[in-house]
């Protein structure tokens, strides 16, 4: 795991976030993002208030276009509830690698409360980032943490998880349920990354 001494915050659910996270419908979820050249006490700022942000919404993953940055950094955390666990930060992250079969696996999204459907997605990657400090780094992600960090990476590219979903009448029906609309869904056929 990547020391983020410098970002660290307390794991604790704030009444008022610092950021606002967008939902589906709102265009700058729809935004691919931008390179980010310097890795200052600017970026370690907002890195900060996303994951402030991600914790008061029980997220584990949260993206800056979310919150209405149109740049490309992510934060992660699949630990919430332990304080010893540092959380991931991911500046300008690029897949390097899949990794194992395609799996299907049940996925959410602060930008889409409530619905929940299966999306295929590779086991595992290889991804290249930046950390907080600026320092590049390389990092293998199986099972979950692999998920959540493809999940994370398609928000940078103005992709959501729903998107994905292959099943259109359950998605369909958990969009509706939840107060969200199919137009808003971009089908943009299979994922790409998926080896077939």
């Amino acid at each position: 795991m990547v020391a983020t001494l410098s970002v660290a915050v307390p794991k604790v659910k704030l009444k008022h976030p610092p950021l606002r996270i967008y939902r589906m419908g709102d265009k700058v979820l729809r935004q691919p993002a931008k390179r980010i050249s310097q890795v200052n006490d600017e970026i370690r700022q907002l890195a900060r208030d996303m994951l402030q942000t991600m914790y008061s919404f029980d997220g584990i993953g949260l993206a800056a276009p979310q919150v209405g940055i149109p740049k490309r950094m992510i934060v992660v955390d699949l630990y919430p509830d332990k304080p010893e666990v540092p959380p991931l930060v991911l500046i300008n992250p690029e897949i390097r690698e899949y990794i194992g079969e395609a799996v299907a696996g049940q996925e959410g999204c602060l930008s889409i409360p409530g619905v929940f459907c299966e999306v295929v997605r590779p086991e595992g990657i290889v991804v290249s980032f930046k950390d907080e400090t600026g320092r590049p780094r390389t990092l293998r992600a199986d099972d979950l943490l692999g998920r959540v960090i493809q999940h994370e990476i398609d928000h940078l590219n103005g992709v959501l998880f729903v998107d994905h979903v292959e099943n259109e009448l359950v998605l369909d029906q958990e969009l509706r349920k939840h107060g969200f609309q199919m137009q808003d869904v971009q089908r943009k056929g299979k994922p790409s990354a998926v080896p077939r």
